[in-house]
Protein backbone atom coordinates (compact mmCIF):
# COMPACT_ATOMS: atom_id res chain seq x y z
CA UNK A 1 0.00 0.00 0.00
CA UNK A 2 1.37 3.41 -0.12
CA UNK A 3 0.39 7.30 1.02
CA UNK A 4 0.41 10.19 -0.84
CA UNK A 5 3.28 7.85 -3.53
CA UNK A 6 5.49 6.90 -0.53
CA UNK A 7 5.44 3.25 0.98
CA UNK A 8 3.24 2.69 4.51
CA UNK A 9 2.46 0.34 7.17
CA UNK A 10 -0.84 0.99 8.52
CA UNK A 11 -1.69 -0.67 11.98
CA UNK A 12 -4.50 -0.82 13.79
CA UNK A 13 -4.17 0.06 17.67
CA UNK A 14 -7.86 -0.14 19.10
CA UNK A 15 -9.61 2.98 17.91
CA UNK A 16 -6.38 4.19 16.11
CA UNK A 17 -5.23 3.93 12.72
CA UNK A 18 -1.90 4.71 12.29
CA UNK A 19 -0.14 5.40 8.86
CA UNK A 20 4.01 5.34 9.04
CA UNK A 21 6.15 6.70 6.42
CA UNK A 22 9.83 7.91 5.90
CA UNK A 23 10.23 11.45 5.93
CA UNK A 24 13.27 13.90 5.40
CA UNK A 25 13.73 17.12 6.85
CA UNK A 26 11.76 19.72 4.37
CA UNK A 27 13.97 22.13 2.61
CA UNK A 28 14.97 25.01 4.85
CA UNK A 29 14.20 23.41 8.13
CA UNK A 30 16.36 22.29 10.86
CA UNK A 31 16.26 21.58 14.64
CA UNK A 32 18.29 20.40 17.38
CA UNK A 33 18.59 19.37 20.66
CA UNK A 34 18.06 16.11 22.71
CA UNK A 35 15.39 13.62 21.28
CA UNK A 36 13.65 13.15 17.91
CA UNK A 37 13.53 16.12 14.98
CA UNK A 38 10.28 16.04 13.03
CA UNK A 39 10.86 16.98 9.26
CA UNK A 40 9.85 20.24 9.99
CA UNK A 41 12.43 20.91 12.89
CA UNK A 42 10.14 20.17 15.66
CA UNK A 43 11.65 18.13 18.30
CA UNK A 44 9.79 15.84 20.35
CA UNK A 45 10.51 15.98 23.57
CA UNK A 46 10.13 19.75 23.78
CA UNK A 47 6.38 19.78 22.54
CA UNK A 48 5.80 16.96 25.39
CA UNK A 49 7.19 19.46 28.11
CA UNK A 50 5.16 22.59 26.57
CA UNK A 51 2.66 23.53 28.87
CA UNK A 52 -0.75 23.76 27.11
CA UNK A 53 -1.77 27.58 26.50
CA UNK A 54 -5.62 29.00 25.74
CA UNK A 55 -5.97 27.08 22.56
CA UNK A 56 -9.07 24.62 24.64
CA UNK A 57 -11.04 27.71 25.55
CA UNK A 58 -10.78 29.11 22.01
CA UNK A 59 -11.97 26.07 20.28
CA UNK A 60 -14.36 25.35 22.69
CA UNK A 61 -16.14 28.67 22.58
CA UNK A 62 -15.83 28.27 18.75
CA UNK A 63 -18.15 25.18 18.57
CA UNK A 64 -20.64 22.86 19.28
CA UNK A 65 -20.28 20.50 22.77
CA UNK A 66 -19.18 17.04 21.74
CA UNK A 67 -18.27 18.73 17.71
CA UNK A 68 -15.93 15.74 16.05
CA UNK A 69 -12.85 17.68 15.32
CA UNK A 70 -9.96 16.62 13.01
CA UNK A 71 -6.96 18.24 14.23
CA UNK A 72 -4.37 18.68 11.58
CA UNK A 73 -0.68 18.63 13.03
CA UNK A 74 -1.42 17.81 16.25
CA UNK A 75 2.05 16.76 17.68
CA UNK A 76 1.94 15.21 21.02
CA UNK A 77 -1.54 16.01 21.66
CA UNK A 78 -0.39 19.78 23.97
CA UNK A 79 -4.14 20.11 22.81
CA UNK A 80 -5.55 17.24 21.58
CA UNK A 81 -5.97 16.07 25.27
CA UNK A 82 -7.37 19.19 26.52
CA UNK A 83 -10.52 18.54 24.03
CA UNK A 84 -10.91 15.21 24.76
CA UNK A 85 -11.35 15.63 28.31
CA UNK A 86 -13.82 18.48 27.35
CA UNK A 87 -15.91 15.76 25.80
CA UNK A 88 -14.86 16.52 21.89
CA UNK A 89 -14.23 13.67 19.64
CA UNK A 90 -10.50 14.54 17.94
CA UNK A 91 -8.96 12.65 15.32
CA UNK A 92 -5.17 13.86 15.05
CA UNK A 93 -3.03 14.12 12.50
CA UNK A 94 0.49 14.29 11.73
CA UNK A 95 3.39 13.02 9.68
CA UNK A 96 5.69 11.95 12.68
CA UNK A 97 4.73 8.76 14.41
CA UNK A 98 7.21 9.88 16.89
CA UNK A 99 4.84 12.79 17.90
CA UNK A 100 1.62 11.24 17.63
CA UNK A 101 3.07 7.88 19.80
CA UNK A 102 2.32 10.22 22.41
CA UNK A 103 -1.13 11.16 21.63
CA UNK A 104 -3.37 9.03 23.92
CA UNK A 105 -7.27 8.18 23.62
CA UNK A 106 -7.97 9.68 20.02
CA UNK A 107 -8.36 8.14 16.51
CA UNK A 108 -4.31 8.90 15.07
CA UNK A 109 -3.52 9.36 11.61
CA UNK A 110 0.07 9.39 10.44
CA UNK A 111 0.82 10.92 7.06
CA UNK A 112 1.26 14.53 5.45
CA UNK A 113 -1.81 17.33 5.60
CA UNK A 114 -1.25 17.72 2.00
CA UNK A 115 -1.63 14.03 1.05
CA UNK A 116 -5.05 13.66 3.26
CA UNK A 117 -7.89 11.72 1.72
CA UNK A 118 -9.95 10.29 4.62
CA UNK A 119 -13.14 9.80 3.14
CA UNK A 120 -15.41 11.29 5.54
CA UNK A 121 -15.91 14.38 6.43
CA UNK A 122 -15.91 16.74 10.68
CA UNK A 123 -17.91 19.32 12.18
CA UNK A 124 -14.21 21.04 12.77
CA UNK A 125 -10.91 21.25 11.06
CA UNK A 126 -8.15 22.56 12.97
CA UNK A 127 -5.05 24.02 11.19
CA UNK A 128 -2.72 25.24 14.16
CA UNK A 129 0.74 26.07 14.27
CA UNK A 130 0.44 28.54 12.21
CA UNK A 131 0.69 26.10 9.06
CA UNK A 132 -0.90 28.49 6.68
CA UNK A 133 2.03 30.35 6.56
CA UNK A 134 4.17 28.00 5.06
CA UNK A 135 6.81 29.54 2.87
CA UNK A 136 5.63 27.39 -0.33
CA UNK A 137 2.33 29.07 -1.88
CA UNK A 138 1.41 25.41 -3.49
CA UNK A 139 1.59 24.04 0.14
CA UNK A 140 -0.41 26.25 2.38
CA UNK A 141 -2.88 25.63 -0.76
CA UNK A 142 -2.75 22.53 -0.33
CA UNK A 143 -3.40 22.18 3.15
CA UNK A 144 -6.17 24.10 2.34
CA UNK A 145 -7.52 22.02 0.26
CA UNK A 146 -7.33 19.39 2.74
CA UNK A 147 -9.59 21.34 4.66
CA UNK A 148 -12.30 21.92 2.32
CA UNK A 149 -12.34 18.14 1.79
CA UNK A 150 -12.50 16.96 5.48
CA UNK A 151 -14.78 20.24 6.95
CA UNK A 152 -18.53 19.40 6.70
CA UNK A 153 -21.11 21.89 4.91
CA UNK A 154 -22.39 23.30 7.97
CA UNK A 155 -19.10 22.99 9.78
CA UNK A 156 -15.74 25.56 10.29
CA UNK A 157 -12.12 25.46 9.97
CA UNK A 158 -10.39 27.15 12.57
CA UNK A 159 -6.99 28.54 11.58
CA UNK A 160 -4.29 29.85 13.80
CA UNK A 161 -2.38 32.75 12.04
CA UNK A 162 0.98 35.01 13.29
CA UNK A 163 0.53 38.46 14.44
CA UNK A 164 0.52 41.21 12.04
CA UNK A 165 4.45 42.42 13.78
CA UNK A 166 6.11 38.91 14.83
CA UNK A 167 8.47 38.89 11.84
CA UNK A 168 9.75 42.99 12.38
CA UNK A 169 9.72 42.24 16.10
CA UNK A 170 12.86 40.20 17.02
CA UNK A 171 15.35 39.68 18.44
CA UNK A 172 12.34 39.14 21.43
CA UNK A 173 11.74 36.70 24.16
CA UNK A 174 9.35 35.40 26.69
CA UNK A 175 9.99 33.43 30.19
CA UNK A 176 7.06 31.51 30.78
CA UNK A 177 5.34 30.85 34.10
CA UNK A 178 6.56 27.32 34.31
CA UNK A 179 10.45 28.67 33.88
CA UNK A 180 11.49 28.31 30.20
CA UNK A 181 12.52 30.98 27.85
CA UNK A 182 11.33 30.98 24.67
CA UNK A 183 13.37 33.09 22.25
CA UNK A 184 12.54 34.68 18.67
CA UNK A 185 16.05 35.26 17.45
CA UNK A 186 15.65 36.06 13.91
CA UNK A 187 13.73 36.41 11.18
CA UNK A 188 15.87 36.56 7.76
CA UNK A 189 14.79 37.12 4.19
CA UNK A 190 15.19 34.33 1.71
CA UNK A 191 13.51 35.90 -1.04
CA UNK A 192 9.89 35.61 -2.79
CA UNK A 193 8.46 37.14 0.55
CA UNK A 194 10.18 34.30 2.60
CA UNK A 195 11.65 34.62 5.61
CA UNK A 196 13.80 32.30 7.56
CA UNK A 197 12.69 32.36 11.28
CA UNK A 198 15.17 30.89 14.36
CA UNK A 199 13.42 30.04 17.74
CA UNK A 200 15.15 28.71 20.86
CA UNK A 201 13.59 27.44 23.84
CA UNK A 202 15.87 27.14 26.82
CA UNK A 203 14.86 25.03 29.56
CA UNK A 204 17.14 24.40 33.00
CA UNK A 205 18.51 20.97 31.80
CA UNK A 206 18.26 21.18 27.61
CA UNK A 207 17.90 23.92 25.11
CA UNK A 208 16.54 22.94 21.99
CA UNK A 209 16.13 24.88 18.36
CA UNK A 210 13.97 25.56 15.44
CA UNK A 211 14.76 26.97 12.07
CA UNK A 212 11.77 27.25 9.33
CA UNK A 213 10.38 29.23 6.60
CA UNK A 214 8.11 31.25 7.21
CA UNK A 215 5.43 33.45 4.84
CA UNK A 216 4.04 36.90 6.60
CA UNK A 217 0.49 37.17 5.28
CA UNK A 218 -1.58 40.27 4.95
CA UNK A 219 -4.76 40.72 6.26
CA UNK A 220 -6.20 40.60 2.53
CA UNK A 221 -3.71 38.28 1.69
CA UNK A 222 -4.94 35.66 4.08
CA UNK A 223 -8.42 36.19 3.22
CA UNK A 224 -7.68 35.68 -0.65
CA UNK A 225 -5.62 32.46 0.21
CA UNK A 226 -9.18 31.33 1.91
CA UNK A 227 -11.48 32.61 -1.05
CA UNK A 228 -8.83 30.65 -3.62
CA UNK A 229 -9.53 27.54 -1.58
CA UNK A 230 -13.45 27.93 -1.26
CA UNK A 231 -13.16 29.62 2.01
CA UNK A 232 -14.19 32.82 4.02
CA UNK A 233 -13.90 34.51 7.19
CA UNK A 234 -16.80 34.18 9.68
CA UNK A 235 -15.70 35.91 12.57
CA UNK A 236 -12.23 36.92 14.93
CA UNK A 237 -11.98 34.08 17.78
CA UNK A 238 -9.29 36.41 19.72
CA UNK A 239 -9.16 40.16 19.65
CA UNK A 240 -5.36 39.85 17.54
CA UNK A 241 -6.75 37.81 14.97
CA UNK A 242 -4.60 35.03 15.58
CA UNK A 243 -6.92 32.22 15.43
CA UNK A 244 -9.85 32.94 13.23
CA UNK A 245 -12.82 30.88 12.35
CA UNK A 246 -14.04 30.19 8.79
CA UNK A 247 -16.42 28.17 6.80
CA UNK A 248 -17.23 27.27 3.11
CA UNK A 249 -17.54 30.10 1.10
CA UNK A 250 -20.99 28.92 -0.27
CA UNK A 251 -22.74 29.06 3.19
CA UNK A 252 -25.37 31.55 3.34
Amino acid sequence: MSWNGVPETVRWTGMSIEKRQKTEMRQGHAGTGPGAITPDGCAVELYARLPVGDEPDIVTAAVPPGAHILELGSGVGRVTHPLLERGFMVTAVDESAEMLERVRGARTICGTIEGLELGETFDVVMLGSFLVHTGDERERRALLDACVRHVADDGCVLIQREGQDWHTRVPRERVDASGFTVRILSADPVGDGVNSVRAEYEFPDATWTQTFLSRPLTEDEFEEALREAGLRVDRRLTEDGVWMRAVKATRG
